[in-house]
């Protein structure tokens, strides 16, 4: 995986906040686009949206539980 500048994981937490129903923070344009390119990212209607290859990487960063 692709390593994440601060503003791109930063992107990536907001987008996962917003799709679980939280009200998400303000998502920096230039970092959404990034993770467009990478996959982790969709635009929509609504503006940006976490893709599933997307949460499987911030899952992958947050690792195992415990």
């Amino acid at each position: 995986m692709a390593d994440l500048t601060d503003a791109q994981l930063n992107a990536l937490r907001n987008l996962a906040l917003k799709k679980s129903g939280a009200e998400a923070p303000f998502i920096n344009i230039g970092a959404a686009r990034a993770l467009t390119e990478l996959g982790f990212a969709e635009r929509s209607r609504e503006g940006w949206d976490i893709t599933p290859a997307g949460s499987a990487a911030l899952a992958r960063l947050a690792g195992p539980p415990g």
